[in-house]
C-alpha cells in the first residue's frame, strides 16, 4: 500500500512508540501527523519547541525519544531561531530528533543556507532525504544512534515533494536499544585500585540515569561503602537522604573531593565546565573512569584505569567482582559518621536561611517551604539558569530518579519551563514545579499562553528580586556589573498578571509566612489542569555552594 513520506514517516514515529511531537509553527510533517492522529504540542516559538522535545527525552531517560517540528525549506528562519537549543542538547548530550522540511527537487539554487552543513557540529547525524522509499531507512538510522552509544541530537530533513512510497516493499520494525558489557580484565583492575585506596570516591554522571543504572549504583555504593558525589546532570542519579550522599555541591562535596586519593568515575565525561566541578589536585589523584565513550577517556585528565562500557552493565559487573573479592559487605561506620558530621555542618549554614522570616524574602525560606510541601517521591522539580539554579541545586534533596532536573553545560535561560511542561507529560501522576528567576521569566514569557492552552497543571516559582543573577553591587559587592543588573521592579511590571492574563493561576507573596499556603493553593490548582505561577518577591541573596576549582598550577 502506497502512502505519502510525510505520513509514512508520522506512522514510524507511531511504532516507535512517539508519545507526542512538539513544534512550531509549521512544517509539512505536522499535517501528516494530524492525519495519523499523532498529538502535538505547538509552543510559541522555534526554540521552546526544540526545549520540550529535548527536555522530554531527559525526563524519561531516552525511553521516549523526544520529536520537534520546526519550519525551514527556502524560508530557513525556523530552523535558524531553534539552532541554540538544538546546540544545547548537543553540549549536554541529549538524545533529541529535529525534523525540518527540506529544499525541494531544483530548490537549492534559490538558497545560500545549507541546513545539512550548518548542523553538523551539533548533531550526531544529519539526514538529508532525497527519496520518499528511503523514509523507513533514514528512520532507522536516526533511532539506531539516538537509542545506542553516547546521545546526541539527530536532524532529519524530509522536503515536501518526496511523493509515495509501498509500505509493503519498505516494511519499518522499532529500533532497540544496543548495549555494551565491559571488558572483565579491565573490571577487575578497576574494583583492585578501589580496594587499595585509602579515601575514594564515587564521582557520578548523567549516564547513569541514562543506563536506567540507579539501582545498580545505589548496590554497589553501599557494597563499597564509599561516599557518592553526584554532577549536576546526575543529580537524583542517587538519594540524596542517603547516608553515603554528599550531594552535587557545597563544603561538603567539596571536602570529599580534595580529600579523594582515588576519583572512580561512573557516568561522567569528567569534562570540568562552568556548572561542574573540576578534580583538584588531579596529578595526586588515581583516576578509574567508567564511560560508554572512550572519547572521555584521557580528555582533561590522566585516567589510570577505564573500564568501557553500558553503565548499568558495568555496575553489575563491578559489583559482582567486588564481591567476588572481598566475599561480604563490611559497613565502614568511620566514613558514615564524617559524611554525617560535614552535612550537618553544611546545612548548620543554610538552614538559617531556609527558615528566615527576613522580608523581603530569603530565596531560600522559599526552597526551604518547597521541600515541606512536596512529597520527594512523587514530584519534579528543576531550577532555572543563574542563581535559582545555583541556590535549589545547592540544597533540595533528590530522592528518586529524575525527582530533580540538573542540566548545563551551555545553559539557556527559560529551560526550566520546558523541563516541567515535559515531566507532567511523563509524569501526570507527579507534582511539577520548577522555580525561575526575573531574567528566565523575560525567556520563557511567551510560552505561557501553551501551557495555558494545553492544561498542563504545573507550577512556576518565580524568585523576583528586580535584578538579573549575579550582576550589580546588590549582588556581588561594588565593581562587578554595576551598569546592567537592575530590571523593572514588581510595582511597575507584575508577572503574575501577565500570567493571568494567559489563563494562569497566579498569585503574588510578600511575607514569609504565605509561603506554603501559596504553594498549596497553586498545587490545588494543577489539579485541576490549571498552571500557576507564583511570584515571589525576594531578597538579593548570592550564597550557594561554589564549584571546586583546580590550584594554579592544575588542570
Amino acid at each position: 500500500m502506497k502512502v505519502k513520506a510525510a505520513n509514512g514517516f508520522a506512522r514510524i514515529l507511531k511504532v516507535e512508540g512517539i508519545p507526542w511531537v512538539s513544534c512550531y509553527p509549521t512544517n509539512h510533517v505536522n499535517n501528516a501527523l494530524g492525519e495519523e492522529s499523532v498529538p502535538m504540542y505547538m509552543m510559541g516559538e522555534e526554540r521552546f519547541a526544540v526545549a520540550v522535545a529535548d527536555a522530554s527525552s531527559r525526563v524519561t531517560n531516552g525511553k521516549q525519544i523526544g520529536v520537534c517540528t520546526v519550519m525551514a525549506n527556502l524560508n530557513a528562519a525556523g530552523i535558524q531561531m531553534a539552532y541554540g537549543a538544538i546546540a544545547q542538547a548537543w553540549e549536554d548530550s541529549s538524545p533529541l530528533l529535529v525534523v525540518a522540511e527540506g529544499v525541494g527537487s531544483g530548490g537549492g539554487r534559490h538558497t545560500h543556507y545549507d541546513m545539512a552543513e550548518a548542523f553538523k557540529s551539533v548533531t550526531k547525524w544529519v539526514g538529508k532525504i532525497d527519496r520518499a522509499e528511503l523514509v523507513p531507512d533514514y528512520a532507522r538510522r536516526a533511532f539506531t544512534l539516538l537509542r545506542s552509544g553516547r546521545p546526541a541530537p539527530v536532524l532529519l530533513i524530509i522536503p515536501r515533494d518526496l511523493g509515495e512510497y509501498d509500505e509493503g516493499e519498505h516494511p519499518y520494525t522499532p529500533v532497540k536499544r544496543w548495549r555494551s558489557a565491559p571488558d572483565p580484565e579491565d573490571v577487575k583492575a578497576a574494583v583492585k585500585t578501589l580496594l587499595e585506596a585509602r579515601d575514594p570516591l564515587l564521582h557520578v554522571g548523567e549516564g547513569v540515569l541514562y543506563a536506567d543504572a540507579t539501582s545498580e549504583l545505589l548496590q554497589f555504593a553501599e557494597f563499597a561503602q564509599v561516599p557518592v558525589l553526584t554532577t549536576l546532570k546526575g543529580k537524583s542519579a542517587f538519594p540524596e537522604n542517603h547516608p553515603l550522599s554528599v550531594g552535587v555541591r557545597g563544603a561538603h562535596a567539596e571536602h570529599f573531593l580534595r580529600k579523594a586519593d582515588l576519583l572512580f568515575s561512573v557516568g561522567s565525561s569528567l569534562f570540568p565546565n562552568r556548572f561542574s566541578h573540576a578534580v583538584p589536585d588531579a596529578e595526586k589523584k588515581t583516576i578509574v573512569q567508567c564511560t560508554i565513550d572512550t572519547l572521555d577517556i584521557n580528555r582533561s585528565y590522566e585516567t589510570r584505569c577505564a573500564v568501557i562500557g553500558d553503565a548499568k552493565l558495568t555496575l553489575q559487573a563491578l559489583a559482582a567482582e567486588l564481591s567476588a573479592q572481598t566475599g561480604s559487605q563490611r559497613r565502614k561506620t568511620e566514613v558514615l559518621d564524617e559524611i554525617r558530621v560535614h552535612k550537618q555542618a553544611f546545612l548548620a549554614k543554610y538552614r538559617p536561611f531556609m527558615e528566615s522570616n527576613e522580608t523581603p524574602i530569603n530565596p531560600y525560606r522559599v526552597i526551604g517551604d518547597l521541600m515541606k510541601v512536596l512529597d520527594p517521591k512523587a514530584s519534579f522539580v528543576t531550577g532555572d539558569s543563574g542563581s535559582t539554579r545555583d541556590q535549589i541545586s545547592t540544597v533540595y534533596e533528590a530522592q528518586i530518579p529524575r525527582g530533580y532536573l540538573g542540566w548545563g553545560n551551555v545553559s539557556t535561560l527559560g529551560f526550566s519551563l520546558a523541563g516541567a511542561i515535559a515531566a507532567k507529560l511523563a509524569y501526570p501522576e507527579r507534582q511539577c514545579v520548577h522555580v525561575t528567576g526575573d531574567a528566565g521569566v523575560c525567556y520563557m514569557m511567551g510560552n505561557f499562553e501553551a501551557v495555558a492552552r494545553y492544561k498542563i497543571g504545573i507550577t512556576t516559582i518565580h524568585i523576583n528580586n528586580g535584578g538579573y543573577s549575579g550582576y550589580g553591587p546588590g549582588f556581588w559587592g561594588p565593581g562587578h556589573h554595576p551598569y546592567n543588573f537592575k530590571v523593572s521592579d514588581h510595582a511597575s511590571a507584575c508577572m503574575s498578571a501577565m500570567a493571568r492574563a494567559v489563563g494562569f493561576y497566579g498569585e503574588d507573596v510578600t511575607e514569609p509566612a504565605e509561603v506554603i499556603p501559596a504553594l498549596k493553593r497553586a498545587f490545588e490548582q494543577n489539579a485541576m489542569g490549571r498552571p500557576a505561577f507564583l511570584e515571589f518577591i525576594c531578597s538579593h541573596h548570592p550564597v550557594h555552594g561554589d564549584w571546586v576549582r583546580s590550584v594554579p598550577g592544575g588542570h
